[in-house]
């Protein structure tokens, strides 16, 4: 195991000092490498589309934030191909390794951000959420994740998936620097947490390994009262399919003149990518409808001062490079479970919950649109506490 757990891009460290003081003095980061930094190359995962790209003459606002705040920039992550995955594996440059499950994922596509993070190697890390790819390696991982409401920070400087969904998040080990550093991003005071209307999502957790779902539901004891409730509205297929279709189609948009190049993908990407160009645009039409209802439908389910709880992963992270039928079905369950959020762009802050056979779980907070400063406020109280012995 390399010193850094293979958190970084090989090669020079991309290094920066702070341009400003701030909130952030004395704090370290790092940003996943689909991010601009300022005369690097953004590879995003994949050498042809690094070998197409010149050093970025300007870096993300995001980053600029994070600088003029006082942070040091301390290196560039790896990411999955294109933020393509959820494992966090990545055949041109490495897969980083978990320091909490050495034998496990990372998580992905954020994956070298939340292994820089839980190793100790920032005290913060920007990572990029379209489908779950920053809660998904921060429950694996053991920290704390943040997507915000889709539109409130700017996604400049950042390479495209799928715009209606992508979304730049922060992962960070303790929940009030994770505050810290979100209200940095978005230019706003803190907020007061208040007392939240807790609802257990019932369906989504069904969805989760039994095991790892007792887990969180045991960590919740102590939350005072929790309400059951359907976020799925009777159809978590309709989600993953929906999600698929659209996140698919503006993949194929976005990436349109790079993939027509016909780059080289690890061999568990190509067959996404071939899978997104293969789509018949006439499909989008009809889930986009339905996505439009089921945006509707939630944003009604989670009135202010209401927060969904959500498992962040459907189950511990899976072994390293494990390839099987149990793959695929964690795949689509991750991906179902991610989708809540990314249809209706709604906030979340995973939360390190619970632990089973000594591998962390994380517990999605979801609420609805705008409710960044409140989630932030409630991780960072006392109304959630981190497990004993982290």
């Amino acid at each position: 195991m390399s010193n850094d757990f293979g958190a970084f891009v090989p090669g020079p460290r991309a290094r920066r000092a702070p341009t400003g003081s701030g909130p952030l003095d004395g704090l370290t980061f790092a940003v996943k490498d689909l991010v601009d930094v300022a005369g690097v190359v953004t590879t995003a995962g994949n050498p042809d589309w690094a070998r197409c790209q010149s050093p970025a003459l300007t870096s993300a606002p995001v980053v600029e934030r994070l600088l003029r705040a006082g942070a040091t920039l301390v290196g560039k992550t790896i990411t999955d191909e294109l933020a393509f995955s959820l494992e966090g594996e990545n055949h041109w440059y490495g897969t980083p390794v978990n320091p909490r499950a050495p034998d496990r994922l990372p998580g992905g596509s954020s994956s070298g951000s939340a292994v820089a993070v839980a190793a100790g190697l920032a005290d913060l890390a920007l990572g990029t959420d379209t489908g779950g790819s920053v809660r998904v390696p921060a429950s694996f991982c053991g920290v704390h994740g943040w997507r915000p409401t889709h539109g409130r920070l700017p996604l400049d400087g950042i390479v495209p998936f799928a715009p209606s969904y992508d979304t730049v998040g922060l992962l960070a080990r303790e929940a009030p620097v994770l505050q810290r550093a979100a209200q940095v991003l978005l230019g706003t005071a803190a907020a007061a947490p208040g007392r939240p209307r807790w609802l257990l999502a019932s369906d989504a957790f069904a969805l989760a390994d039994p095991a790892a779902a007792a887990a969180l539901r045991a960590a919740l004891e102590d939350w005072g009262p929790v309400e059951e409730a359907a976020l799925f509205d009777g159809a978590p297929v309709a989600f993953r399919e929906a999600y698929v279709t659209l996140q698919g189609l503006e993949i194929a948009r976005s990436l349109a003149s790079f993939l027509a190049r016909g780059p080289a993908f690890g061999p568990t990407l190509q067959p996404r990518f071939d899978g997104a160009r293969s789509l018949e645009p006439a499909a989008g039409a009809t889930w986009w409808a339905w996505r439009v209802a089921t945006t509707a439908w939630l944003h009604r389910l989670l009135p202010p001062g209401t927060v969904a709880l959500v498992p962040s992963a459907p189950s511990i992270a899976p072994r390293r490079f494990l390839r099987d039928g149990a793959a695929g079905a964690f795949y689509d369950a991750a991906l179902t479970l991610g989708a809540i959020a990314g249809h209706a762009g709604l906030p979340v802050v995973s939360v390190p919950l619970a632990t089973l056979e000594g591998c962390p779980l994380g517990l999605s907070l979801v609420a609805g649109p705008g409710e960044d400063e409140r989630l932030l406020a409630l991780a960072a109280g006392q109304a959630v506490r981190a497990p004993a012995g982290r």
